[in-house]
């Protein structure tokens, strides 16, 4: 039998999540299931996964991601932040498409980094890149810039233009803007 007491407490814990903006829909941060698409430009691999299943990351899912986020010069492969994952999936849904990334670069050994640090002022010699907390993409049918602009209206991680090769770098770090 259910109490009066019962079911106010749980018409209040609903309106109170309605309240909140609480959502149970796919890419919300507390969805049941969040999926990504993502095409490595470099490497043509392609995944499509739930990387979240069952209010818990997928640890099979995630390491399909570090393995397609590899560095793809040398092949060396580095853990992928899932909150990097799960800020593809809100930004995507800031502009209302599926998130689905075309991937420039996801994680870089220091190697690597270095070599790009020493060719290009535009590349951190401290790259989050290195810690797999950063990736650079764009999305097919969205302009970087709508791109860029949706995700540094979130509030949240590193968001980087860069308008003349085309692509977003993102990050889990501390919010801030650029352009390159």
């Amino acid at each position: 039998m259910i109490s009066r007491r019962c079911v106010l407490v749980a018409a209040g814990t609903l309106a109170g999540a309605a309240a909140l903006g609480v959502s149970s829909a796919i890419g919300a941060p507390d969805a049941k299931s969040r999926r990504i698409a993502l095409l490595n430009l470099h490497t043509g691999e392609r995944l499509e996964i739930d990387y979240f299943r069952d209010d818990a990351y997928a640890p099979d899912a995630l390491a399909a991601i570090e393995v397609l986020l590899r560095d793809f010069r040398n092949g060396e492969k580095h853990a992928i932040d899932p909150k990097l994952m799960d800020y593809l999936v809100d930004v995507a849904a800031q502009i209302g498409v599926p998130p689905a990334y075309d991937v420039i670069s996801g994680f870089r050994s220091p190697e690597t980094n270095e070599r790009l640090h020493e060719r290009s002022s535009g590349v951190s010699q401290h790259s989050l890149h290195m810690q797999g907390r950063a990736i650079d993409v764009r999305m097919s049918g969205v302009s970087c810039a709508d791109l860029a602009a949706r995700a540094e209206g979130l509030k949240r991680g590193g968001v980087g233009y860069y308008q003349a090769s085309n692509f977003v770098h993102l990050d889990t770090g501390a919010f801030r803007t650029w352009r390159g």
